[in-house]
């Protein structure tokens, strides 16, 4: 667990912080200073940042699960290529994000460890199946074009570290996007078969997909904090509607239909309205009892238990390294 720079009772619970700290950190927040590693910071603060850039990582990392289920099956050698490539990119962000989370205080070993026991969660969105090649076209296209209008504004997260790892990111992304969206190009236009593989997909990703952003604002936990501390810049809702404003023309170009009949354009705002989303099914997969919940965390310990002796080796060649090192500084004293 992180201890770093905590400020606690003997209880073990929280001390009340200084106001005039709290103060001077707002004002650091609100003239757009970034927060470092060593700056002093509400405990909320850090607290929520732990969560969220440790969910972020963890959910790149189970993310290369249902793209990785294609990599073989690929319907060429180019696709295939794009698809490595990608599923390459997903398991670097995942590294930067868990360097970025460890600079508050808080190991890898420490967040790997609760997503495997099930107290760290992941975006509920990689716990649908990817059942055709079309999937991995709606993916690229839907879900990294939701990651896209999220991940965007946290370049310019207050947090110095998230920020700077969220540039690199959303650079890859949107690589990520283009690339999926051409491949529904590809099956729009080609024969009946492949456009209905797409409608597929459509059908299948598009609510999930809305459910990306998170709850709306009135049910949201988080929101005025992390906009407050500007760690976000954007609601939920605001963002879901940029997205919809921004996918739906795409769609259509596309030739496809959006599942939702209540689908329809405001001519005096210009933005696109949706039905209701079930929030339900979003509570239901994130609670665990999604399509591939159990399969996606089965998967993944495995990785981890699998991968213990890599880990072991590498931090006994560390301790080799650093003996030697220690001995060349003794005999040059």
């Amino acid at each position: 667990m992180y201890t770093q720079g905590l400020n606690v009772t003997d209880t073990g619970k929280p001390a009340a912080e200084d106001p005039a700290k709290l103060a001077r950190f707002q004002v650091k927040v609100d003239a757009e200073d970034k927060i470092e590693p060593n700056d002093w910071m509400p405990e909320a603060y850090r607290r929520t940042l732990v969560r969220q850039i440790s969910q972020h990582a963890h959910s790149e990392i189970i993310g290369m699960q249902p793209e990785g289920n294609w990599i073989t099956r690929a319907p060429s050698l180019r696709r295939k290529a794009g698809l490595l490539a990608k599923v390459q990119d997903e398991a670097g962000h995942g590294l930067y994000l868990y360097a970025a989370a460890e600079t508050l205080g808080i190991s890898r070993e420490d967040m790997v460890e609760q997503l495997i026991a099930g107290k760290a969660k992941y975006s509920s969105i990689f716990n649908y199946p990817t059942l055709s090649w079309a999937d991995i076209g709606a993916i690229g296209w839907l879900v990294d074009g939701a990651a896209i209008m999220n991940q965007i504004p946290l370049c310019r997260c207050s947090f110095g570290p998230y920020a700077r790892a969220m540039i690199r990111i959303c650079k890859e992304e949107s690589f990520h996007q283009r690339q999926g969206y051409e491949i529904m190009v590809t099956l729009s236009t080609g024969t009946p078969q492949q456009k209905a593989m797409a409608q597929d997909a459509l059908n299948r990703w598009w609510w999930p997909s809305l459910m990306m952003f998170g709850p709306s604002d009135k049910e949201s936990l988080h929101t005025a904090d992390t906009m407050q501390w500007k760690i976000k810049r954007f609601s939920n809702d605001d963002l879901r509607q940029k997205f919809i404003d921004a996918t739906v023309p795409q769609g259509h170009h596309l030739g496809l239909t959006f599942p939702d009949p209540e689908l329809k354009r405001d001519e005096t705002t210009g933005h696109w309205h949706t039905g209701e989303i079930d929030w339900s099914e979003f509570k239901r997969v994130l609670a665990g009892d999604g399509p591939c919940n159990r399969q996606r965390m089965k998967a993944k310990t495995e990785a981890h238990e699998d991968g213990a002796w890599v880990r072991e080796a590498a931090l006994a060649h560390a301790r080799k390294r650093a003996e030697r090192a220690a001995a060349a500084r003794m005999a040059a004293e």
